[in-house]
């Protein structure tokens, strides 16, 4: 009788160990699909980004160096690796761009340009997107960092490795917390 309870006893904790481990995993693969989808929205806007600047370019030559800047925080967020290097470059990046907006309001021709309207709309849909994936993500991080923390699950994480991921933080400057605005 007592070996059947000592047996019962380790086929719980074997489930039990098993089913920890499964949830890590698809915990870390449902955060590394999160952040897929942040990348494909990222480079969505990176990739609106040189049409846009190339239209307000036809109408603003002499701002030159506010198209070099964006240009400049463009590549330097294609290049972050990390979320929280991500954060950063996307900051510096989104008030490059709120730049290159104020520029257009000083031309109403180019204000009213179909294609210059065309670029502001998807790029206002590419920013939605990327918030809505963001906020998937950080979800699918708080879980697995959640779950990496509480005992006894914690004892899985510990023996496999599984470590706490980075949550794709803004931070708290003025760009991160203001929107590119993109009406007019």
């Amino acid at each position: 009788m007592t070996t059947y309870i000592i047996l019962g006893i380790l086929a719980v904790l074997v489930i039990w160990f098993i089913s920890a481990f499964n949830g890590f995993i698809t915990l870390r693969n449902r955060a590394k699909e999160a952040w897929a989808d942040i990348e494909v929205q990222l480079k969505r806007r990176y990739d609106l980004i040189p049409n846009l600047v190339n239209t307000v370019k036809g109408y603003a030559t002499h701002e030159s160096q506010a198209f070099e800047k964006v240009s400049q925080a463009r590549s330097q967020a294609m290049q972050a690796g990390t979320p929280a290097e991500k954060g950063a470059a996307e900051n510096a990046l989104s008030g490059t761009l709120k730049s290159l907006f104020a520029i257009s309001e000083a031309y109403p021709e180019l204000k009213a340009n179909t294609n210059f309207l065309e670029l502001q709309r998807e790029l206002s849909d590419t920013e939605n997107k990327i918030q809505a994936a963001r906020r998937f993500y950080n979800g699918q991080v708080r879980d697995l960092n959640t779950k990496a923390e509480r005992f006894p699950s914690n004892i899985v994480a510990a023996i496999f490795h599984f470590v706490k991921m980075d949550f794709f933080d803004l931070g708290n400057n003025d760009a991160a917390q203001n929107p590119v605005q993109v009406s007019f």
